[in-house]
């Protein structure tokens, strides 16, 4: 009886390899948040010695920054995109809140939070940090000056400051809701409810405008003005 040689093993680029890495490093961080990134753990999970991911890596603390670049990003894309599908400036600042706090994201919020708290001992990861920080205030401040634009938002009446100052204010908020319910803190309240009354306020806007079903820009409204008139009455 001949026994069937093995098939030789496939060695994979160096390329390929990395890119192996990062992904394991990637579903390591949304399994288990930021701190479960070791040399051994992202190893096991590929399968391979700890020697070769440090071969592969520019060392810990690159890989973790790239892990949080990564998962932040695809999130602020995904947003991004699904803000994009509302014409009206105001129900764009509802959609923001109703997504990002559908009590649904909580391994990205935890990527958050150790990125704030990690990121005090990791210059790399602390970059990122602040680079997607930077990203997400921007996509919410244009959001907020387009309504202004649109008369939707009147942040005089708000009080608030300008749209940078208020995209940073809003973005404080959620993310300060979104770290307190990962321990459940007092039960979690309606944070969606009480953020949309604090958006409201800082944009000088009707809290029911944000709110799936509410009234366009005022300029969309006024290009496209309602029609009582039914066939057969006259003008």
């Amino acid at each position: 009886m001949t026994s069937t040689p093995a098939a030789p093993r496939t060695r994979k680029s160096p390329v390929e390899r990395r890119a192996e890495i990062e992904r394991a490093a990637r579903e390591l961080a949304l399994e288990q948040g930021l701190a479960a990134l070791t040399l051994r753990a992202v190893a096991a999970r590929v399968g391979v010695a700890s020697g070769l991911v440090s071969h592969y890596i520019d060392g810990m603390d690159e890989l973790v920054a790239s892990a949080f670049a990564v998962i932040v990003a695809e999130e602020l894309d995904e947003v991004t995109a699904l803000l994009a599908g509302e014409p009206a400036a105001a129900r764009r600042v509802g959609a923001l809140i109703d997504t990002v706090l559908d009590g649904g994201r909580d391994d990205v919020t935890l990527v958050w939070v150790q990125g704030w708290a990690l990121g005090t001992g990791n210059a790399a990861l602390a970059a990122a940090v602040r680079e997607q920080m930077d990203a997400w205030q921007a996509m919410i401040a244009g959001v907020i000056s387009d309504g202004i634009a649109k008369g939707s938002f009147d942040l005089a009446a708000g009080a608030s400051g300008d749209a940078d100052a208020v995209a940073w204010q809003l973005l404080a908020l959620i993310d300060g809701l979104n770290a307190h319910s990962l321990v459940r803190w007092q039960a979690a309240p309606d944070r969606r409810a009480l953020t949309l009354r604090v958006a409201a306020a800082l944009l000088g806007a009707d809290p029911s405008a944000l709110s799936a079903g509410g009234d366009a820009d005022p300029a969309s409204r006024s290009a496209h003005p309602r029609s009582d008139h039914h066939p057969g009455e006259n003008p």
